[in-house]
């Protein structure tokens, strides 16, 4: 087994290798977090971020079975989840023993907070920041894990090697409109498919990805100021696009 000092030694040359020029305080933060968790830079177990550093699940996942963790335990908060709009909420308990009373942690994830290339699955991201975030507390890792971020960070290694961003067409305008628009579902509780059927007649297309960003820009601000004016108003005219389906069929 190679001695600490060693270790340390190696991990900085590789995170510096990884991320650049790293400043003194991020270093020492590394090295506090080899000594005291004998958490990796080199095996994924932390990430950095604008000169701080994140735990990862896979890291933390290994630091609960080097530490012999009894189980984990979690489920969905129903009450507090909205399916419909991709919202949910967990809450999983880490055993550190069989006797062990249990570290809670709470997670959420909807379409406004996760990532768009992993829109869809945020019912498993809310479980994994519930997980993480009692692994956090029973493991006594104070440093915030990467996947309880939003979707507005990124490691520096991924930024490096990201291409330059592409001029949108259509498909809801890119991820800032609609992250926008999920947004606007959620907080007035809107029928997503019902939302995009009105988008569709709005920007006068026959499918709603045919439809230019500034139309759906301007969807997005009508969409907006209505339900903020009259919901009810709104969810009248969002109802007679589901019977006009329904009549359809």
């Amino acid at each position: 087994m190679r001695p600490l000092k060693t270790n340390v030694a190696r991990e900085v040359e590789f995170a510096k290798s990884l991320y650049g020029d790293l400043h003194e305080p991020a270093i020492h933060a590394l090295e506090e977090l080899l000594q005291r968790h004998r958490l990796s830079a080199m095996n994924g177990d932390v990430k950095c971020i604008n000169g701080g550093w994140y735990v990862t699940h896979s890291g933390l996942l290994r630091l609960a079975q080097r530490r012999r963790c009894a189980g984990i335990h979690s489920r969905p908060v129903l009450e507090a989840s909205n399916p419909q709009s991709s919202c949910w909420i967990f809450k999983a308990v880490v055993f550190k023993s069989r006797s062990c009373k249990g570290f809670l942690g709470y997670g959420d994830a909807d379409p406004t907070n996760v990532s768009p290339l992993v829109h869809g699955a945020e019912m498993r991201i809310a479980e994994t920041r519930a997980v993480n975030r009692a692994l956090r507390k029973a493991c006594g890792i104070g440093i915030c894990s990467l996947e309880e971020l939003g979707s507005a960070v990124q490691p520096v290694s991924s930024l490096r090697s990201k291409k330059p961003a592409q001029p949108a067409n259509g498909n809801c305008g890119g991820p800032k409109l609609r992250d926008r628009l999920c947004q606007l579902i959620r907080q007035h509780q809107l029928d997503p498919n019902l939302v995009k059927a009105y988008a569709t007649d709005f920007c006068g297309t026959k499918v709603l990805r045919d439809a230019s960003r500034d139309q759906i820009e301007k969807f997005v601000g009508h969409l907006a100021d209505w339900a903020q004016k009259d919901r009810n108003a709104l969810l009248c005219q969002l109802n007679s696009y589901g019977n006009t389906k329904a009549g359809a069929a």
